[in-house]
């Protein structure tokens, strides 16, 4: 019999259609886009014209659709799940889950989605929130966050009273694009907080991305650490939100992190977990009106809205069987970048670039 804690519940979009057409995906991402539409024939197209009407159609991200698109299509936007790996997308690591959105997608805050649509108008039973609540708990206790990279310690200094956390973004991300209409920098939004904070012991924390030269620093960022009191690269998310007080953000899903954990989040932007309540919001989304518990918000975010896939079977699976395996992989993997990702990534540099 399987136990409650290890139910699968249907993601939004989770009965698809028998065939599924998926335009312009890299070769890397196909095997994957498979294993996500299992149960669908899926059809890799390059060119708009190549998409029939009336079809079931996947794009990535927020990427604009061109003309022509076939008439009817119902389009699917893909993304990466909140609980994705051990270590970077940036890196071709491949994710342990995914979300499929046929409003928008989670970080597009100018139009719904169909997470917020979820949180907006699901009746949560007790036995979903219970269920959310002890893997919030799980994800707090072992540190689990969306990449779980770093190996570093970091203790607060003596005589700390107060310290806010400012987690860096990649400037050029669609998240900040579709997510912040106000300030869209990570030097701005430093300044922003150093400025109405001025006595608090404030982090900055790059992007790993950035951090691992897999992507372009924003503009300014060098010049971060006169901003704040500290500049922390290699400190573990996970670890580090257990030792601040505080975070804020434009969009980044550390602020998110931050909730599962008790911190207070003061969001610049808005992100998919703002306006329900739970966050100080600089921006109001007039979309969302209710008020949300946290375990409201992660029954939502983290069970309801995400499809999770096994790394060892290729099957659909839980949230818990994948922090299962996400446990056990960053437990494999260790704390150091082995010497072979290094070249890989000054092979992808190359390849791909630096954006």
């Amino acid at each position: 019999m399987q136990r409650a804690a290890d139910k699968i519940f249907e993601p939004a979009n989770a009965a698809v259609a028998q065939v599924v057409y998926a335009l312009d995906f890299s070769h890397w991402k196909r095997v994957i886009v498979r294993d996500f539409f299992v149960g669908s024939d899926v059809v890799f197209v390059d060119r708009p014209e190549q998409v029939p009407a009336n079809c079931v159609l996947a794009v990535w991200g927020s990427r604009p659709l061109p003309a022509p698109i076939g008439f009817g299509a119902k389009v699917l936007r893909l993304e990466d799940g909140f609980l994705r790996s051990v270590g970077l997308g940036a890196d071709l690591i491949r994710p342990i889950s995914w979300v499929a959105d046929a409003q928008g997608i989670y970080y597009d805050s100018t139009r719904p989605s169909d997470l917020e649509h979820l949180l907006a108008t699901t009746t949560f039973t007790a036995e979903l929130v219970d269920r959310a609540r002890q893997l919030r708990k799980r994800i707090a206790a072992t540190g689990m966050t969306k990449y779980n990279v770093g190996g570093a310690r970091w203790t607060a200094p003596h005589g700390a009273q107060r310290i806010i956390l400012v987690p860096g973004q990649v400037e050029t991300d669609a998240s900040i694009g579709f997510g912040a209409p106000d300030e869209k920098t990570n030097l701005g939004l430093l300044r922003r907080v150093r400025e109405v904070n001025p006595d608090a012991h404030l982090l900055y924390k790059p992007h790993p991305d950035v951090v691992a030269g897999m992507r372009a620093a924003g503009a300014g960022e060098d010049s971060a650490a006169k901003w704040c009191d500290e500049v922390v690269t290699d400190v573990p998310m996970g670890d580090l939100l257990c030792e601040v007080d505080e975070v804020h953000v434009l969009t980044s899903l550390a602020g998110f992190e931050a909730l599962l954990r008790g911190r207070a989040v003061t969001c610049y932007g808005q992100p998919f977990y703002s306006g329900w309540g739970l966050t100080q919001d600089l921006i109001a989304l007039p979309r969302r009106t209710r008020v949300l518990q946290i375990d409201e918000l992660v029954a939502g975010v983290l069970i309801l809205y995400p499809r999770y896939m096994s790394r060892r079977s290729g099957v659909q699976i839980s949230p818990e069987q994948a922090l299962d395996e996400l446990l056990e992989w960053r437990e494999r993997a260790g704390s150091d970048v082995p010497w072979w990702r290094r070249a890989f990534r000054i092979v992808l540099r190359r390849v791909v670039g630096v954006r």
